[in-house]
């Protein structure tokens, strides 16, 4: 049974709705602001540090990749209605970024046989 659960961050003081996330080598943990159109990392202490806008409304997933899992890599959704996508041209897309920091890997995953 959980015990001593304690609020890590309030997402209340913090643009968008928290989407999927990632943890870097730093143990922070990254997040997408969807309806908020940026990724936020969070210290272990649950200290904004870092903001990273994009030019999109509804990030989605971030994870971190490439060789040395050093990219920071963020999709979108792409919203159904035409009309929302004034002002947001790239929604849907992929973005990349190189936020200085790496991310840690997934721990593997084996099915049972």
């Amino acid at each position: 049974m959980p015990s001593n659960r304690q609020v890590f961050i309030d997402m209340n003081a913090h643009p968008g709705r928290p989407d999927g996330a990632a943890v870097d080598e730093d143990g922070c943990y990254w997040t997408c602001a969807n309806d908020g159109g940026c990724v936020l990392r969070f210290t272990p202490q649950g200290q904004l540090d870092r903001r990273i806008d994009l030019p999109v409304k509804k990030p989605a997933m971030c994870a971190f990749g490439g060789p040395g899992l050093d990219t920071l890599f963020v999709t979108s959704i792409r919203p159904a209605d035409p009309a929302a996508l004034t002002g947001q041209p790239w929604a849907g897309a992929v973005f990349a970024a190189r936020p200085g920091v790496k991310g840690l890997l997934e721990t593997p995953f084996a099915f049972p046989a």
